[in-house]
């Protein structure tokens, strides 16, 4: 069954903990390593050439979004409260030596201060119906050193998960360069401890170590730099290698 039916069939009825913790496992579709200008080749996750990694792989899990060329906008919180999150992720070339890739479109998707993702609910996955609406979803466009800002809210969490971004990243002609996540920094004064999981608490909540995308990124790949406050807001920096 592809994908497509696979998330198509996840969202009729109600839906087990467990299903949408498969949902949101490592992606198992498989991945042509890719060449740099070296003539070397790397996977996912491995060095793509002799000073450059290349992001992760991930799976863009059970709450893509339906039509991100309809999102291009830098402030995404559409109403959305929360504390204040300014994300600046910059896209290298990792055929390239990770030179700043320009022109590449960035989508990014999370969910709210609740754990819940516009687009979807009304089922076992989310109970929440936010079909009709679309917060917390864009896109954007790298400039000349490959970077993109948005203006959004610190993500909140859901059972199985840590805390995270989606990330789609595109060539400028549109061809699927990279789908991956992000993560943040967890312990004694990170972010995620300020934040505190909004009103929920952090009673049940999934860190990194045990989140079934993120636990094996033992070298950190994955994580974000964070800084700022609760007060002042945070400020999130992330490098993603891609094979252009």
């Amino acid at each position: 069954m592809i994908r497509k039916d696979f998330l198509k069939s996840l969202l009729v009825g109600a839906v087990s903990t467990p299903a949408l913790l498969m949902a949101c496992s490592k992606e198992s579709d498989p991945v042509t390593p890719s060449t740099n200008t070296s003539g070397s080749t790397g996977t996912p996750g491995t060095t793509g050439s002799s000073s450059c990694t290349v992001a992760p792989t991930e799976t863009e899990g059970p709450f893509p979004t339906k039509a991100p060329a309809a999102y291009v906008r830098s402030d995404i919180t559409d109403g959305k409260t929360g504390y204040k999150m300014t994300a600046k992720i910059t896209i290298t070339n990792a055929n390239s030596s990770c030179a700043a890739l320009a022109g590449a479109l960035v989508d990014i998707w999370h969910c709210d201060a609740e754990g819940n993702y516009s687009e979807y609910g009304g089922s076992g996955m989310q109970s929440t119906n936010y079909q009709s609406v679309h917060f917390l979803r864009g896109r954007q466009t790298t400039d000349a050193n490959g970077q993109v800002t948005f203006t959004t809210i610190f993500p909140g969490w859901y059972s199985g998960r840590a805390t995270h971004i989606h990330v789609h990243v595109y060539s400028a002609s549109g061809t699927s360069l990279k789908v991956t996540q992000i993560a943040f920094p967890e312990g004694t004064g990170s972010a995620v401890a300020a934040v505190n999981g909004y009103a929920k608490g952090m009673s049940g909540y999934t860190y990194n170590k045990s989140d079934n995308v993120f636990s094996d990124d033992t070298a950190g790949a994955e994580i974000a730099t964070v800084t700022g406050s609760t007060t002042a807001g945070f400020a999130l920096t992330m490098s993603i290698g891609v094979p252009a």
